[in-house]
């Protein structure tokens, strides 16, 4: 767990938020101390995962939020360019958890009136993580926004980019959750 406002103390396989009461995002799927599983691996491109999202929860969100957004994003790809593997918006105010495999395609696991933006594979949805074998391991930051608006309006051609600056206009605050992943050369 990481949060926002207060120092993340780790000892060994124990990490402790330093304030109980910050924004925080956590995963009992996945976390900087958990080898990630073969479910929350790309499809595509050499790997040979399930592509699902894994479970996401948070709590203690700024007063005032009236929405949430969640992004995955890897800055260690593509020569420290990053890559965007999902980004969903206009999650209503009530959420505090997505299901593992509320990133897929169709968004039937998703609240309504949420929607993904399509990511750096040009595709709508989440898309796991697939770094190129033999790189050392990619840090993979799972982001969620706390916004002061009720929906982000999208242009319909909108990628993660161009949609996560307009979700930072409205951020009241944020927590994030990183993980490492990285694939042997064959």
């Amino acid at each position: 767990m990481i949060s926002t406002r207060g120092m993340l103390l780790s000892l060994g396989f124990m990490t402790f938020a330093a304030h109980a009461g910050d924004f925080a995002l956590t995963s009992s799927e996945v976390g900087p101390d958990k080898p990630l599983a073969q479910e929350f691996v790309y499809d595509k491109f050499g790997c040979t995962g399930g592509n699902q999202s894994p479970a996401l929860s948070w709590n203690d969100a700024p007063a005032g939020t009236k929405s949430f957004a969640v992004a995955l994003f890897d800055p260690d790809a593509i020569r420290g360019r990053g890559f965007w593997h999902w980004l969903v918006v206009n999650l209503p105010a009530q959420t505090t958890n997505l299901s593992r495999d509320a990133g897929n395609v169709d968004g039937s696991k998703l609240p309504a009136g949420a929607v993904q933006i399509k990511n750096g594979f040009r595709a709508t949805g989440y898309s796991g993580s697939c770094p190129p074998p033999g790189e050392p391991p990619h840090n993979y930051t799972y982001t969620v926004y706390a916004l002061k608006v009720e929906k982000i309006d999208v242009p319909a051609d909108a990628d993660s980019p161009t949609v996560l600056n307009l979700v930072k206009e409205q951020a009241l605050g944020s927590a994030t959750l990183t993980y490492r992943f990285g694939r042997e050369k064959p």
